[in-house]
């Protein structure tokens, strides 16, 4: 690591532990039911309990679950397993109506005048007796956009590519089969130190961004883009650390970024700091450092000699809070909570590609926010959340890849993007909710699907593409979701 970046780090330490933040549960991309660090009741008795009492069910990107019912508990009444289980269906409706029915640049929704099943997931956790175990499975058209942009895959054999015994390519593309269906999985123990220790490794959902990989958890149902050009799983280890009741901190220690494998020659890093000064405000601060860069195809090195020398440091920051709350002792009539979140994010890429040529941060990096307001209405029955935000990503070493054919775009294209949308939910219960969304982006270059679409002139992948054929892409899209979910 470089002198410049671990004094970044440190000062990003010190300056979350005076003044940022998180909540009992793991990262905000972890979709748990059980709060990490919080004892099990065979050891309340004696151990501290972080975040105590604390409602989360209002933060963007966490879980509004009160109860959850299927939990088993031993003859003491102690919880010994919890299961959950997760729906989600969408029907997404872009006014472009383009030919392939290919939704473009979403890590949510990839199918458009459609209806889809964006992911579909069951799991087990437990924490009995300070033992922590996890395993979540997941199915769903959400697998194809996220995990299959992993090229980690293609590093050696053994890792689930479609790399043959013979160094043969011996399929369409690359493949994550061997850990795509797998959600979450962790093992490890929690320690009665401070207000809670846990020693972890397995894989997770990212800390990185504030809006959470399952819809549900999240105030819109598109997230937005400077969250969806961030990772949203890593393998690796983690320490949870709680030195008091409203602050949590977490050091880990990982392949890459958004990679079962690792591209490069040595891990990544990463800090995450939450800090819950009250029941009504979440400051977040988190950090990673990597070396994410494979050689490149034009590369005159061999062996080691054509790993690149690129560092990648990403950060990204948010203030979450309710800024109205009625006193659930009187009556719940109109506006009954309304809160903010805003989440900005800054990296870039600096070093030595394998070529010799210099990488400049000036050239590769990102910055972008977003700002959302939600309103709660009826009991906190209904809801209404507006958002806005851009991001900024010139070298586009981050951003989506708007079609796998025939893009040209004079690809070294720099990228601006911004978006506006509005999303009105419809909660009966904790674990249902019915959403509309509006969405609206646009971008400095085309970007976004057109009527022609971007697989093929007819829209079919098998079809044979024309000599210089290229995708019909557009600076602006928009689009109308509905969208259901299901959480018990």
């Amino acid at each position: 690591m470089n002198n410049r970046f671990a004094c970044c780090l440190l000062v990003g330490l010190f300056a979350s532990k005076a003044a940022l933040a998180q909540t009992a549960e793991p990262a905000a991309r972890r979709p748990a039911t059980l709060q990490a660090g919080v004892p099990t009741k065979t050891d309340t008795a004696t151990a501290k309990v972080p975040f105590a009492g604390m409602d989360l069910s209002w933060v963007n990107g966490q879980n509004r679950q009160q109860n959850f019912p299927l939990q088993f508990k031993d003859q003491a009444g102690e919880t010994v397993l919890t299961a959950t289980t997760f729906l989600d269906g969408y029907y997404n409706y872009n006014f472009a109506n383009p030919l392939d029915h290919t939704q473009t640049i979403s890590a949510v929704t990839g199918r458009t005048q459609e209806f889809s099943l964006a992911l579909a997931s069951i799991g087990i956790e437990s924490n009995y007796k300070n033992i922590i175990g996890r395993l979540w499975l997941q199915t769903g058209s959400m697998l194809n956009l996220v995990q299959e942009t992993d090229a980690s895959v293609l590093r050696g054999r053994n890792t689930g590519s479609t790399i043959g015994a013979n160094g043969v390519n011996v399929g369409t593309g690359i493949t994550t089969n061997n850990l795509k269906y797998i959600r979450e999985a962790a093992a490890g123990y929690h320690f009665n130190v401070a207000y809670g220790l846990n020693l972890e490794l397995g894989i997770f959902m990212s800390y990185i961004g504030l809006e959470s990989y399952v819809t549900q958890e999240n105030w819109s149902y598109q997230r937005s883009l400077v969250c969806d050009f961030t990772p949203f799983y890593f393998q690796g280890a983690r320490a949870q650390f709680y030195p008091a009741k409203n602050f949590k901190t977490e050091l880990w220690l990982m392949n890459g970024w958004q990679t079962y494998n690792t591209l490069n020659n040595r891990p990544a890093l990463g800090n995450s700091n939450y800090y819950r000064p009250s029941e009504n405000i979440q400051l977040v601060a988190n950090f990673y450092y990597g070396n994410d860069s494979r050689p490149g195809p034009d590369s005159l090195a061999v062996g080691r000699a054509a790993y690149p020398n690129i560092q990648r440091f990403h950060h990204d920051n948010s203030i979450v809070a309710r800024y109205y709350h009625k006193d659930k002792k009187g009556p719940l009539r109109g506006i009954t909570q309304a809160a903010f979140s805003l989440n900005t994010h800054y990296g870039f890429q600096s070093g030595t590609d394998a070529a010799g040529n210099e990488v400049k941060r000036a050239d590769n990096y990102m910055v972008g926010s977003s700002l959302a307001n939600r309103i709660w209405f009826a009991k906190n029955k209904l809801a209404l959340t507006t958002r806005v935000g851009f991001v900024k990503n010139p070298s586009r070493y981050l951003s989506f890849n708007p079609s796998v054919v025939g893009f040209t775009d004079t690809d070294a294209s720099k990228l601006t993007a911004k978006e506006a949308t509005a999303t009105f939910d419809v909660m009966p219960s904790d674990y249902v909710t019915f959403r509309v969304e509006y969405l609206h982006r646009s971008a400095n270059v085309p970007y976004f699907a057109g009527p022609g679409g971007t697989t093929s002139p007819s829209g079919y992948a098998d079809q044979p593409l024309p000599a210089h054929y290229v995708p019909d892409l557009r600076d602006y899209e928009n689009r109308l979701i509905f969208a259901v979910n299901f959480r018990l």
